[in-house]
């Protein structure tokens, strides 16, 4: 039996979200040069998120792009692998913005900079989650976080977002054992 607790809800992502756009803004000194790339499938509507609260705060528009990591992954055949598909969008000589929902192993974000690099020179890759839960394999932090929480290894995070899920929240799943 799993036991499900919310850890954020629509106003606590809202917050998170609005607080990260301007910590970019004061790291970057604004938004010129750099662009936000959204890992698949919930990075790319966080990238989203971001890119139009900068604008409310800056008036300025800033590039977004989706990125599909899957051929980088290293748990795909090396047979199964393509090139990276970045969607319309120039990150040579760029600030890159990496958005994931959840940070764990930091494998996805490896494949993700491993997709970058396959796409131009970026001048800088920065990473940004909602959630980063520890338990990294990989030496990667990131540089812009929502919420930090430490779980265990049997405990899963889930982030529901209003375009893929129809709400937003971010749910701790605990599992129980038999007798618990």
């Amino acid at each position: 039996m799993n036991e499900q607790v919310t850890i954020m809800d629509e106003t606590a992502i809202r917050r998170a979200l609005t607080r990260i756009a301007h910590e970019i803004l004061e790291k970057n000194k604004g938004v010129d040069g750099c662009v936000l790339v959204g890992i698949r499938t919930r990075g790319i509507y966080l990238a989203r998120r971001i890119a139009k609260r900068i604008q409310e705060i800056e008036g300025m528009d800033i590039a977004v792009g989706e990125l599909d990591i899957t051929p980088f992954r290293d748990d795909v055949a090396a047979s199964r692998r393509e090139m990276p598909q970045l969607e319309q969008l120039q990150v040579h000589d760029k600030k890159v913005i990496v958005f994931d929902d959840v940070l764990y192993t930091g494998r996805t974000v490896r494949a993700a900079m491993d997709a970058l690099m396959g796409s131009g020179r970026p001048r800088m890759i920065q990473l940004a989650v909602l959630v980063d839960r520890g338990h990294r394999e990989l030496p990667i932090r990131p540089d812009f976080i929502g919420k930090n929480v430490p779980t265990s290894s049997e405990e899963q995070i889930e982030v529901h977002l209003t375009e893929v899920d129809q709400q937003d929240q971010v749910l701790i799943i605990k599992s129980r054992g038999e007798g618990a």
